[in-house]
């Protein structure tokens, strides 16, 4: 992984220094409350329903040992022994106290972490496939691209304070979308052409949030070289263009759809054209010099399936359960990607305490070359794992909680953290989930049903990603009382599509029983081997509607 570089830490030092200062004068009542609000921002501290929210930067999804265990001391010491992973592929404290979030950063950026551009208007953490890396069928790893975009994207100063929080995600594995690339602002897919050269297909335009919308192509095919210059030239056209008179309407995605794409593109060629020469861009030394960060660890000359594999599995049907579901394929004979699933029941989704931190640095140093990746979908990867080890780490995962077999399934959902936490949710969300999740707790029926995303989100900013769930739920406000309104036909893969509003919303307590009809519809009309997602698609929306509410809807 990226190891930081004595600029790097001297910029992340400087930062932490003056943030410092600017508390103390905000502290001292020296900073009014209004201009104290876009320091904190940059520095990733909102103001919740209760407390602080500080919100860590983890770059595409990866740290290492040393990083997780400092977030687990920092869950101890200044937390209430917590932390959330995000769909951001962030972590998230939420009770800190104010005044002691610089120190908390101070002590953070000892390990090299940090929560610069984690809020506020600007560029966002950029996020890729937990896999990267160490799958097969990835055109090229994308993480060195994805450090590329966030060295040009930390403290540009062009683009500091966009009209919007801006979202860039990289994919690059064909014929997929493993990064929900359709639903961000800037979608990166990096690709080979007829030549074989390295590109990238770009699409511009697709959020979530209260106006759901999927990204469109830009460009089929943008030359290596071009990646910086290109971003350049659409965030320019979007800081110019963009709307700043109503923050509901400022995210580049409205102005896609007020432009039309085609219209969209032509301003960003006519950019490109101007600046696609200029310093940023990418030379073959710089592509080389990020590259080698990112090479394979100490690989040794294994065989796949080893006997004690074989034998563990064929002997214990649980580990044999826990392989099929979270155990998957890595492109290095004799080695394994292994997902430990942040979903316990009775534990909100994403949430982990300090002592399993401490316990996961633990596995990633003795089984994974102490690395760790952290998913949208809320769980964490350790993507080097010694297939001959495997029943080994999974008898110590499941003791601590982790190796619930329930990768891709219905309990493996998303879930923000709602109005428990969150000043802007309307509902809260954690209480659903876990209502689900202790009704739905038969794993022989969860493997039955087989894949299904399930999304929750507490109000339309959309954080659980709801619109892309298969099963879609939003929080919604009626007269004060907190009600639930389901989706169906969400996805967030390859086909793109957002769910389409079943009806009239729910109270809470109906929550697992209408969930439960609607997977009883599926299961009594999906055709062998289908999933859920492929049986709405085949048989259409009304019939589960009608399943739900009853033919006079």
């Amino acid at each position: 992984m990226y190891v930081y570089d004595e600029y790097d830490q001297q910029l992340l030092n400087e930062r932490v220094a003056q943030f410092k200062g600017q508390m103390e004068r905000y502290l001292a009542g020296k900073i009014a409350e209004d201009e104290f609000l876009p320091l904190r921002l940059q520095n990733g501290i909102y103001v919740q329903r209760y407390a602080p929210m500080l919100r860590v930067a983890v770059p595409y999804g990866q740290m290492n040992s040393a990083q997780m265990r400092a977030l687990a001391r920092v869950a101890r010491e200044y937390d209430k022994g917590y932390a959330h992973f995000s769909t951001r592929q962030n972590v998230q404290f939420n009770w800190p106290k104010l005044e002691q979030c610089p120190q908390i950063l101070a002590d953070l950026a000892e390990v090299q972490m940090h929560a610069v551009q984690t809020s506020g208007n600007c560029i966002r953490n950029t996020t890729t496939d937990e896999y990267a890396g160490v799958i097969a069928e990835e055109t090229v790893d994308p993480r060195p691209y994805c450090e590329i975009i966030r060295q040009w994207s930390t403290f540009h100063p062009e683009f500091a304070f966009l009209p919007r929080k801006f979202k860039i995600a990289v994919n690059a594995v064909p014929g997929a979308d493993r990064a929900a690339i359709q639903v961000h602002d800037i979608g990166v897919n990096i690709i080979r052409n007829a030549e074989g050269q390295i590109g990238y297909r770009i699409l511009v335009g697709g959020g979530l949030g209260r106006t759901p919308i999927v990204g469109e192509e830009i460009r089929s095919f943008l030359p290596e070289e071009d990646l910086l210059t290109y971003l350049d030239a659409v965030i320019r056209v979007y800081n110019q263009f963009g709307r700043r008179d109503n923050k509901y309407k400022a995210r580049i995605k409205i102005l896609v759809k007020a432009l039309g794409v085609e219209r969209m593109a032509e301003l960003v060629e006519a950019e490109w054209e101007r600046i696609k020469n200029g310093d940023s861009k990418l030379t073959a030394a710089e592509l080389e010099r990020v590259k080698k960060h990112f090479t394979d660890p100490a690989y040794k000359a294994l065989s796949d399936e080893p006997a004690e594999l074989t034998s563990a599995r064929a002997e214990n049907a649980a580990f044999a359960r826990w392989l099929q579901r979270n155990v998957r394929a890595h492109k290095q004979a004799g080695y394994a990607i292994v997902t430990l699933t942040l979903k316990q029941k009775g534990t909100p989704p994403g949430d982990v305490t300090a002592e399993q931190m401490d316990q996961i640095a633990m596995l990633a140093d003795k089984y994974s070359f102490g690395e760790i990746r952290s998913t949208h979908q809320q769980n964490l990867v350790l993507a080097d794992v010694e297939q001959s080890e495997l029943f080994a780490l999974w008898q110590e995962a499941k003791a601590l909680g982790l190796a619930t077999p329930t990768l891709g399934l219905l309990t493996d959902m998303i879930c923000c953290p709602g109005g428990d936490f969150c000043a802007l949710a309307n509902a809260k969300s954690i209480p659903v989930a876990e209502a689900i999740q202790l009704r739905f707790d038969d794993l022989d029926y969860l493997h039955d049903l087989g894949e299904i995303d399930l999304n929750i989100s507490g109000c339309m900013n959309a954080c659980g990603h709801h619109h892309v769930g298969n099963i879609g739920v939003l929080g919604v406000d009626k007269k004060g009382e907190e009600f639930y309104q389901i989706s169906l036909g969400g996805n967030a893969g390859e086909n793109t599509s957002l769910g389409k509003i079943l009806g009239p919303s729910f109270a809470r307590d109906q929550m697992p029983d209408i969930i439960a009809k609607i997977l009883d519809f599926y299961v009594a009309k999906r055709s062998e081997g289908e999933t859920f997602l492929e049986t709405y698609r085949r048989i259409g929306h009304d019939p589960f509607k009608e399943a739900i509410y009853g033919p006079a809807h």
